[in-house]
């Protein structure tokens, strides 16, 4: 039965037809399985309208019976965490076990902040001058609105919606019209463990509708995870409407494979972190740097085996590796960089065009690709794929593989694969990128480390998770008091000091 997903305002779904929308696909059988209707400026003006009316009480609201909502809402996520892995296995394609693992992360993010009683202690400094206490404290911002990406429709939202909330913040959220039904059932179980309506809101919309909310004077932080030239673009946009913003961006994570290392074990982590999700991942490893004369070799003769076991199905298939790409837009993009790949003079050892599913063959399935004797000019090496494909690039030493991802325009991810210490600290202290593994392939922090990268990967001065969360979504307030014993007469014409 094709469905249609709504819009959540102020506690309540409601479904409204306007002039725009699209079809929903499930990846996997390349069939319509339903509809969105995109906001127009009426319904983004209400959603913002309900955000900030709920926004006074809820700043008032103390963080004790925010952080008992909060208590309520993780017990909600574990007790649903497979039904929300399939609709997002429905509309993404991803593997069922790789989408509850996205709603374990996102469980986490919920987790950390139940702590917030913590998190938002101010400072106090008594008889900073006679008489005179300096306090510092943290308030909440006001409407805050975000935009999600369609690979991570569970685990994404929560990171921008939870610490915004948390703080006293109220929310609007716009997800990705390709899998839109996973952060409807997220703002369900946000009203069911008490939440008060108008406090996290849902619109579904497109790029116009992302326009409608930057413009909106009304919002006063906005965040996104999307393409480089996207994120930019909201970024830049945001902060000359005046705006708080914080964006995250593409990708080209390196993995490094040194001579000692320990070639089964990369190998088998390299395999997973490529092409987990179709490679549809800001995270994913997309390139490996093999250092020396033979490491490419030995690397190659582990890999491509592993490669081609990989099983490939429709993501809720028993035992399946990878599912398919979320459309038939994104899978000819991703042909196309096979394509001009190819044509540059990259070596092809395993293509993944030529993957049909016999049982689905209208479903958007394509086998993993692997590229050797990439160069850094090629465009396989310089852009962000987002799908099944891994390219190798061939160094003489360690230095050589350093410069190499210090040069790339994107800072996002990186690993080293190593039993050498002196070589893990070195990279792990001069690369420049934002989050590191040591032979740990997919390096995403845990919710009280910041997540976030470097150069064209992200755009602000803070990153996502813990603390840095903490500081984007409030704002901090000092306030210098002196109760005198009796009142003076005198006028202080001069700057206060602590003479």
């Amino acid at each position: 039965m094709v469905y249609t997903v709504p819009h959540y305002i102020a506690g309540q779904a409601f479904t409204e037809t306007t002039n725009s929308g699209q079809e929903l696909y499930n990846p996997a059988h390349g069939e319509i399985i339903g509809r969105v209707n995109f906001a127009n400026a009426v319904i983004c003006d209400k959603a913002v309208a309900a955000a900030k009316a709920a926004w006074p009480a809820w700043a008032e609201t103390t963080p004790i019976k925010r952080m008992r909502i909060l208590f309520k809402f993780r017990e909600l996520l574990e007790k649903h965490q497979l039904d929300l892995a399939k609709i997002v296995t429905r509309e993404h394609g991803k593997t069922l076990d790789d989408a509850k693992g996205s709603v374990a992360r996102a469980i986490e993010v919920v987790e950390y902040h139940c702590g917030l009683m913590t998190q938002l202690q101010g400072t106090f400094t008594p008889n900073a001058a006679s008489q005179i206490d300096c306090t510092t404290m943290r308030q909440s911002l006001g409407v805050c609105a975000g935009v999600s990406p369609f690979n991570f429709p569970v685990m994404v939202p929560v990171w921008m919606m939870i610490p915004a909330i948390a703080c006293g913040n109220t929310f609007v959220l716009k997800p990705s019209e390709l899998d839109p039904s996973a952060p409807i059932r997220l703002l369900e179980l946000l009203s069911e463990a008490g939440l008060p309506a108008g406090v996290a809101n849902c619109i579904q919309g497109d790029k116009s509708t992302v326009e409608q909310l930057l413009h909106h004077p009304d919002i006063a932080a906005f965040t996104a995870v999307a393409s480089t030239p996207v994120a930019e673009t909201i970024f830049t946009t945001a902060t000359a409407q005046g705006k708080r913003a914080h964006t995250f961006g593409g990708a080209k994570n390196h993995a490094v494979v040194m001579p000692d290392a320990d070639m089964d074990q990369a190998a088998n982590a390299i395999v997973g972190a490529a092409y987990g999700s179709a490679g549809e991942r800001c995270m994913a490893l997309s390139v490996v740097v093999t250092v020396g004369e033979h490491t490419a070799e030995n690397l190659l003769e582990k890999l491509v085996p592993l490669t081609k076991a990989m099983r490939i199905s429709s993501g809720d298939t028993l035992g399946c590796d990878m599912g398919p790409l979320i459309s038939r837009q994104h899978y000819q993009r991703v042909r196309n960089a096979i394509d001009q790949g190819e044509s540059e003079g990259a070596k092809l050892l395993l293509d993944g065009r030529s993957f049909k599913h016999a049982e689905y063959p209208h479903g958007y399935f394509m086998g993993p690709s692997l590229f050797d004797h990439v160069t850094e000019t090629m465009s396989i090496y310089q852009n962000e794929i987002f799908g099944p494909v891994l390219v190798v690039v061939r160094v003489a030493n360690f230095e050589e593989a350093l410069s190499l991802v210090n040069r790339h325009q994107y800072g996002n991810g990186t690993a080293i694969f190593t039993r050498e210490g002196f070589y893990a600290r070195e990279y792990a202290a001069r690369v420049q990128v934002g989050m590191v593994g040591v032979n740990i392939p997919i390096p995403v922090p845990i919710a009280s480390h910041p997540f976030g990268g470097w150069k064209r990967s992200s755009f602000g001065d803070t990153h996502m998770h813990g603390l840095e969360s903490i500081h984007f979504y409030t704002k901090l307030k000092s306030i210098t008091c002196k109760w005198p014993i009796s009142s003076s007469n005198e006028n202080a014409f001069t700057m206060p000091t602590h003479g």
